[in-house]
């Protein structure tokens, strides 16, 4: 697959010239409207020489800059394009008046003449899972998606019982289900990577149902209510193409045949496939004891436990946008803190602004929390992850494995929550203040001005999380959180309330591949995503699920 800024997409824009350019860095007064912005642009082009008469202007990013609280700005980007039948804009007079040129993405596709036997399995439909799915039956390859735990809608109504009742069903729950773990998340698409696969797949969920701004603004989120629709659309699209999913389905095997091709062994049956595509989600430890089992090489990688933060949303608003705070063109504050100068780095993680802490245990007896905001981002807390680095060496191997160590450090962790909490999926709780105040276990305070929002506010239980975390982790905590307070104050206030624990920040382990991208060892195999150990969030996952459907694709030919 070539994307825009390949060197054929290079020698075809100065063929046919340049026909959109981006016009960066226009800061604005919050309040600013869209048409004194364009009109901004349009002044640019004019005072560089260009004829603006031929051209067309719309937004094509917004951010906020909000360094300065008594001068907080909009800072915009502007896609001008050249309107059919008129002259194409000059590169050089592009330069010189300090414009970005413009290439259209780009996807073509260089198809394999292997033959694939048997249609593609693809193993997860999470953000990797999805967008592998939608990219091969795009092109015809027809593959079988299948997932342990339910579609959507039965996905919502499991997640509601044990919320409401405590009733935990481990095949289908805030990890496992249609969409993955991000479907009950903030549906956060910012990502650091810097692959034009991102653009595809931002384009791909707003045609799918997800809003205009996703392309548009520097910070996209989607919302666990949209992302939802979005989901169940992506779903739709790959079995009108010619796919097929399968819920309630969950991979215990996989046997290679005297031809090359595999039998999926799984809960609803045996199925024949050409190839397998592994994007289990960071959760699935029962497939990476199958797959330990069976010889594939995983590694144990650092990860980050810790806790939830949470705050009133109008507090972290103040905090962050002052007097603005409120303004419609702001919306939720948020944030993103980091503290590297110890051992270990301590930072906050998938910040949900107006949302709700979660009830994210997929296993019996555990713990586990998260974050989720719905599109409005409107509920009276926002919380963060504030999470600290874990290394291989901090765990003892299980059975002479990492890997299981790996995973087992997580479930200890989870379960001592489970028994802080009382046993009864309650989250063990405490604030800010007793925390940092060094408190010990009869003198901590019930949450006061901040109510805790896990399972709608009434099933928490105040305990010292000294009894959940690591010693080592406490510390970092404590350190961190002292130095987030300064970088913004009223970070560590007193009242803010710290729920435990924050076990699932990303896969323990790594599925080693190759670079053809199939396991060590195991061509035909390919292990993709988050729980792969290839990605952290929607955004990125989704983009290797994409490579991996490309690596598919360009090696096969469709299935007969």
């Amino acid at each position: 697959m070539k994307y825009n800024g390949s060197s054929a997409e290079k020698q075809r824009s100065e063929k046919i010239g340049i026909r959109e350019a981006v016009i960066e860095g226009i800061s604005v007064p919050v309040g600013t409207s869209l048409s004194d912005v364009l009109y901004k642009a349009e002044q640019k082009m004019k005072r560089s020489g260009f004829h603006t008469g031929s051209l067309h202007f719309r937004l094509y990013k917004k951010s906020v800059d909000a360094r300065k609280k008594e001068d907080i700005r909009l800072v915009y980007s502007v896609l001008c394009c050249v309107k059919p039948g008129e002259r194409p804009l000059s590169e050089s007079a592009l330069q010189r008046a300090g414009i970005k040129p413009h290439v259209p993405l780009s996807l073509s596709l260089e198809k394999g003449s292997e033959p694939l036997l048997h249609r593609p399995l693809v193993v997860g439909t999470g953000p990797a899972g999805l967008f592998c799915a939608y990219l091969l039956a795009k092109e015809g390859y027809r593959p079988l998606l299948i997932d342990r735990g339910d579609n959507v809608t039965d996905r919502v109504a499991a997640v509601d019982r044990f919320v409401q009742m405590g009733i935990l069903d481990t095949e289908s729950n805030i990890q496992f289900g249609a969409g993955g773990a991000g479907t009950f998340s903030d549906g956060k698409l910012l990502t650091r990577i810097n692959d034009p696969r991102c653009a595809f797949v931002l384009e791909t969920l707003r045609d799918m149902g997800a809003p205009e701004d996703v392309t548009l603004n520097a910070k996209p989120h989607v919302g666990t209510d949209v992302l939802r629709l979005v989901v169940s659309n992506l779903l739709d699209a790959i079995t009108a193409m010619g796919g097929e999913v399968l819920f309630r389905c969950r991979l215990d095997g996989i046997k290679r045949l005297p031809d090359g091709s595999f039998a999926a062994l799984t809960t609803r049956g045996e199925f024949p496939c050409g190839v397998v595509v592994l994007a289990p989600g960071h959760s699935a430890r029962d497939t990476y004891a199958m797959l330990l089992k069976d010889g594939y090489t995983l590694i144990p990688k650092p990860m980050s436990v810790g806790v939830r933060i949470e705050h009133l949303r109008r507090d972290m608003d103040k905090m962050l946008y002052g007097d603005m705070a409120g303004h419609p063109d702001l919306g939720a504050a948020e944030y993103h803190l980091s503290h590297t100068k110890g051992v270990r780095g301590v930072y906050t993680f998938c910040m949900c602004p107006g949302g709700e802490v979660v009830a994210a245990a997929s296993e019996e007896d555990t713990v586990v929390v998260n974050g989720m905001s719905h599109r409005a981002r409107d509920m009276e807390n926002s919380n963060s992850a504030v999470a600290v680095s874990v290394f291989p060496e901090d765990y003892e191997p299980v059975d002479g494995s990492d890997v299981l160590g790996a995973i087992e450090f997580q479930r200890n962790i989870e379960k001592a929550a489970f028994v802080a909490g009382g046993k009864q999926y309650d989250v063990p709780v405490m604030t800010v203040g007793d925390f940092l105040g060094g408190a010990s276990e009869h003198q901590l305070k019930e949450p006061g001005r901040v109510r805790p929002s896990y399972r709608g506010g009434d099933h928490y239980r105040v305990a010292s999380l000294a009894c959940v975390l690591p010693p080592y982790v406490i510390t970092s905590l404590d350190e961190g959180l002292r130095a987030f307070d300064k970088k913004l104050h009223g970070f560590a206030m007193p009242e803010a309330v710290l729920s435990g624990a924050e076990t699932r920040t990303s896969a323990p382990v790594r599925i080693l591949r190759g670079e053809d991208y199939c396991a060590l060892g195991h061509p035909g195999i390919y292990p993709c995503g988050e729980g792969a150990g290839y990605a952290g969030g929607i955004t990125s996952a989704a983009a290797d699920g994409l490579r991996i459907a490309e690596a598919v694709i360009a090696k096969y030919k469709m299935p007969d």
